[in-house]
């Protein structure tokens, strides 16, 4: 069993490591790769939860960063609920995020009269 203190720990580790990825993705695309995978790998010894922002932010097959136009196709889908569709052009990978539609409000904000 992880301790709370480990798990805190693991978690500022994955952070900078993607922050790290981030910053090196397109002068050094397979340091950030590497570095990558490395947080999903501290991430899953841990027993931690990636970060949405960070979970979202590379290919969960190869590690590739979504960073740079050349590394990833995006669409957006309405078919049985709308969804956004990332698709690696490395290894082919698809990523699919669900999109909550906006509600419209019944209530309309009251007129004010002079």
């Amino acid at each position: 069993m992880v301790s709370r203190e480990l798990k805190k720990i693991a978690l500022d580790r994955v952070c900078r490591l993607m922050d790290f990825a981030r910053k090196h993705a397109i002068e050094k695309p397979e340091i950030a790769r590497e570095a990558a995978l490395l947080a999903m790998r501290i991430a899953q010894k841990a027993r931690v939860r990636i970060p949405r922002k960070y979970k979202r932010m590379f290919c969960k097959k190869c590690g590739t960063l979504f960073w740079t136009p050349y590394s990833f196709t995006v669409r957006i889908r309405d078919r049985r609920s709308t969804h956004i569709v990332i698709k690696c052009l490395k290894c082919g990978y698809i990523k699919r995020i669900p999109v909550k539609k906006r509600s419209r409000s019944i209530y309309r904000a009251p007129t004010q009269k002079t």
